[in-house]
């Protein structure tokens, strides 16, 4: 089977979804925008630089969500998608993702942020299998703010599509797979496929993937 993958933000998309919602949501006068934007503009610097964990990077965004249903944040859910989402997804974006549909390819948007952000962008790029970063919710329907098993990062990449395969009877290594990503956070699940290509690459895995012979290729509308 051909398996393409897709990563999101900085990839498909021209920004980054965690960063939109927050900005969006300070916009709203739902987080304040002090000490929260300061916050923001750290945990995204950490993130390019490599040096925040999976685990507090995704925990951090997560909580943002913290206190209400999924049915109670879709108005602003659905705001942020056209909004802030959409007319970031280019035109070479989408045609790029409907050419491996046409081709027969099982397509998979696989992201660090959170399902409750990105299953409405999945939607909207006609992509019916996402995988994400979980969220926790209470017995009264409510987010807790917390992580839901392993966040969908780095090598947690890797082992949620193994995992994802498995329950669909697949394996990676059965696979003819394409990975597209932009992030040097990224590099465990760009090795582990067979055709790895960089997209609108951070300097780190554009110089990586340089020195491996990568193929790279911009989005950028």
């Amino acid at each position: 089977m051909k398996l393409t993958v897709f990563d999101l933000d900085h990839t498909l998309l021209q920004g980054d979804s965690d960063t939109l919602w927050c900005d969006f949501l300070m916009r709203e006068g739902v987080l304040a925008r002090e000490p929260f934007a300061s916050l923001n503009a750290a945990m995204e610097r950490d993130y390019r630089e490599g040096t925040v964990s999976a685990m507090a990077f995704c925990a951090f965004y997560v909580g943002t969500l913290a206190g209400r249903s999924v049915a109670e944040w879709a108005p602003w859910l659905g705001r942020f998608l056209n909004e802030e989402i959409a007319p970031r997804l280019p035109l070479a974006a989408h045609t790029l993702v409907q050419r491996h549909q046409r081709s027969g390819d099982r397509v998979i948007l696989s992201t660090a942020t959170n399902r409750v952000l990105t299953e409405r962008t999945a939607a909207h790029l006609g992509i019916p299998d996402l995988i994400a970063t979980e969220c926790e919710v209470a017995s009264d329907g409510r987010l807790t703010g917390q992580l839901r098993g392993a966040p969908n990062m780095r090598e947690g990449k890797v082992k949620r599509l193994e995992a994802w395969l498995a329950g669909h009877g697949l394996t990676l290594k059965g696979c003819d797979s394409t990975f597209y990503s932009d992030s040097m956070n990224d590099l465990a699940l760009l090795q582990a496929v067979n055709h790895p290509v960089v997209v609108d690459a951070d300097p780190r895995l554009a110089a990586e993937a340089a020195r491996r012979g990568w193929p790279a290729i911009s989005l950028r509308a």
